[in-house]
């Protein structure tokens, strides 16, 4: 049967019971600690880019892509419709002014010339024609001046039917008119028959201006075609280098269709974009850096395109140095239109660490640790960032992308 345990039993197996206890919580506390070591962030400085604060100018900036291109470029286009006979020179080619960039096919040309020339002579023998017929005319008023008395009694009748056709829609007012100016002038005397002959002088004269007009204006036309056609052996305008030229042999053009291109590359400025959203700050007269393998050149917006493709907007650049050594057709270029500037300013280098938020935690180097410390951001470019508060000059915080600590108070640098 069972019995009841003394009082130093019960006591003895209490005190195995706490230091039992005991011994777990301690080595709990072990763990926790062994794992907050474990936990613990190092980080390698070899692993890290620091940057030191100090005070500076910041010129806040967007930033734009930029191609370098040539300032002054010729687009040669086509004078006719024509095929392209023969390409003289390719891309890179260095051209002097009036020198021959390719050939064109000027036969349709030179058909539609010789066309114009026969209808100008059509013309000019239609003008022999109007002075033949007008003396005719007159010669024939004159010859029916003898004989009007004889007609009159003829012409009364003529102008009877006439007026009777008139009547029943068989003739014409024209008719009717012509019957009743033969009449008159069957009765007139010599005076009015003269007046008639003025007359047609006079209907002559308002015909052989309308010839004449249709000749000068042919004129104008043969004359510009022959033009063209001097020009179908496309030239270069002035000396320099051609950038494009349509290589197609055999392909037809259009009149005003461009052939070639030929720049100045000696001196040049900046074509860039950037989207839309930033248009309102975007104004020509604006400062302009362009970074052209960093060599930093001035500049100023010089037009903007008020066109928007795909929410992009095109602007040109005119560079203070149009003519630097490191400037290349076809560059590709870092654009920075400048929007503000802060002088005297707390400022680091760009980096990773920079998110572009207004407000952002950064690692402040003390020792062997990093502290976060939450800052504001000021104005910013592609160089340096602005720094604002609880930061002084003199101190070092880690530029490199720190996301990943961003939950973290600290971090602990090491040396290896």
């Amino acid at each position: 049967m069972d019995r009841e345990l003394s009082q130093a039993v019960v006591q003895k197996a209490e005190r195995r019971r706490w230091i039992q206890g005991g011994m777990v919580a301690v080595a709990v506390l072990l763990s926790v600690l062994a794992f907050r070591s474990v936990l613990e962030t190092r980080v390698s400085k070899s692993e890290l880019r620091f940057a030191t604060v100090e005070v500076g100018a910041v010129e806040a900036s967007l930033t734009a892509t930029g191609t370098v291109v040539p300032e002054n470029e010729e687009v040669i286009a086509s004078p006719i419709q024509a095929q392209i006979e023969r390409v003289l020179h390719t891309p890179g080619d260095h051209v002097a002014a009036g020198e021959p960039l390719l050939l064109l096919d000027k036969q349709t040309s030179q058909t539609a010339f010789e066309k114009l020339r026969d209808e100008q002579q059509l013309k000019q023998n239609k003008t022999a024609k109007l002075e033949n017929d007008l003396q005719k005319n007159v010669n024939q008023l004159r010859s029916r001046y003898a004989v009007q008395e004889v007609r009159v009694k003829s012409l009364q009748a003529a102008l009877a039917d006439e007026q009777y056709l008139l009547s029943i829609g068989g003739g014409t007012q024209e008719n009717v008119k012509k019957a009743e100016l033969d009449l008159k002038v069957a009765t007139l005397e010599l005076a009015q028959l003269q007046r008639q002959i003025k007359d047609e002088q006079a209907a002559a004269q308002i015909g052989r201006r309308e010839v004449g007009f249709e000749l000068e204006m042919q004129r104008r036309d043969i004359g510009q075609l022959e033009r063209q056609l001097a020009q179908a052996d496309v030239k270069a305008v002035r000396k320099g280098v051609v950038t494009w030229v349509n290589e197609e042999v055999g392909a037809t053009v259009n009149a005003g269709d461009p052939l070639a291109r030929v720049a100045d590359l000696s001196s040049f400025k900046i074509k860039a974009t950037i989207a839309d959203t930033y248009a309102e700050q975007v104004k020509v007269g604006g400062p302009v850096t362009v970074r052209v393998n960093d060599v930093d050149l001035r500049g100023e917006v010089a037009n903007v395109q008020p066109k928007v493709e795909n929410g992009i907007i095109t602007f040109y650049v005119r560079l203070q140095e149009k003519n630097h050594q490191a400037l290349r057709s076809n560059l590709r270029v870092e654009v920075f239109v400048l929007t503000d500037f802060k002088p005297n300013v707390r400022r680091v280098k760009n980096g990773p660490f920079f998110t572009g938020a207004p407000e952002q935690a950064v690692f402040v180097v003390q020792g062997d640790k990093a502290i976060r410390r939450t800052l504001k951001t000021g104005a910013s470019n592609l160089d340096f960032v602005e720094l604002q508060g609880d930061i002084a000059a003199g101190e070092q915080i880690i530029l490199s992308n720190t996301k990943e600590y961003a939950q973290l108070k600290e971090i602990h640098l090491s040396e290896d």
